[in-house]
């Protein structure tokens, strides 16, 4: 539990009985998606999420502790060092905390953190793996899925096609696993993705169940972004039609369809794998 002599030292922490304060209420909009959108951040929960930020050097805004729920050594270290610093801290009781977390078991910490995001035009393909890029996912775990699948493989980010998919979903930040600390983000409207896309010459490749190539049988080049739809209608046709490859993933069960950050998955591996493979056997 935190003392009352670090609480003095660092001087920073605001102790909270009331659901209904101000900084209640502000942590709460923050579940929204107009609450990010309109102070652009987002909330963190538990200490595998806090640890990860710490360690990728995101700054934390606010620090959202409930020190009778904080049992974890490693939380505590944390949050010690972080108040020691002098992050301000709002400190909440158990019951407040509660009404608050979405966790199946609330460890007792949480963070507010602002988002982070890039602008399309100072992009460029890098040498790392690919850009993932993304047109109206539905499900924000989903996502989640496709950034910590995209960082398990060395992805160099993902880019959210329109405004319909919000990575700073609380739903979606879980499911990261902590990977959205760790791959940048870009938003961009279809024109200026496609006008940027041709500008840098970028190999599209999207998936859909009538393509004709198997994605297995394709050599795919240095310099290509995954490109995935959305759950129910895959790619629009304006983005089927500018890809450059389009591939299916062979399916010989009764399912005709694979849950999309699953098959963002095999398709990023594909990638990964084949990129392996020419390191290690250059011409």
């Amino acid at each position: 539990m935190t003392t009352q002599k670090e609480n003095d030292e660092a001087g920073q922490s605001v102790c909270i009985y009331s659901r209904n304060s101000v900084q209640v209420r502000r942590l709460r909009s923050l579940q929204t998606r107009s609450g990010r959108d309109a102070t652009g951040l987002y909330l963190i929960e538990g200490v595998r999420h806090l640890a990860e930020a710490m360690k990728h050097c995101v700054r934390i805004e606010t620090l959202v502790v409930a020190p009778k729920l904080l049992e974890n050594p490693l939380g505590k270290k944390l949050v010690r060092q972080l108040r020691i610093a002098g992050t301000p801290c709002y400190s909440l009781t158990p019951e407040i905390y509660h009404s608050l977390s979405q966790a199946e078991e609330p460890q007792g910490v949480a963070a507010v953190v602002r988002q982070r995001w890039e602008k399309l035009e100072h992009i460029r393909p890098s040498h790392k793996l690919c850009w993932t890029a993304v047109e109206a996912v539905q499900s924000a775990g989903n996502l989640g899925t496709m950034i910590r699948t995209s960082e398990a493989v060395g992805g160099a980010g993902v880019l959210l096609i329109g405004n319909a998919t919000d990575p700073y979903n609380p739903a979606t930040v879980r499911a990261s696993m902590g990977a959205i600390f760790a791959q940048r983000f870009v938003r961009a409207e279809v024109e200026a993705f496609l006008a940027w896309k041709q500008r840098h010459q970028v190999t599209l490749v999207g998936t859909s169940p009538s393509a004709t190539l198997d994605y297995h049988a394709v050599t795919y080049p240095k310099c290509s972004m995954l490109l995935m739809g959305s759950e129910k209608k895959g790619l629009s046709d304006v983005l089927q039609q500018a890809c450059d490859l389009l591939v299916k993933i062979p399916m010989v069960g009764q399912v005709d369809s694979l849950n999309l950050g699953v098959a963002t998955s095999v398709m990023l591996y594909e990638l990964f794998n084949q990129r392996r493979a020419s390191r290690a056997n250059p011409r």
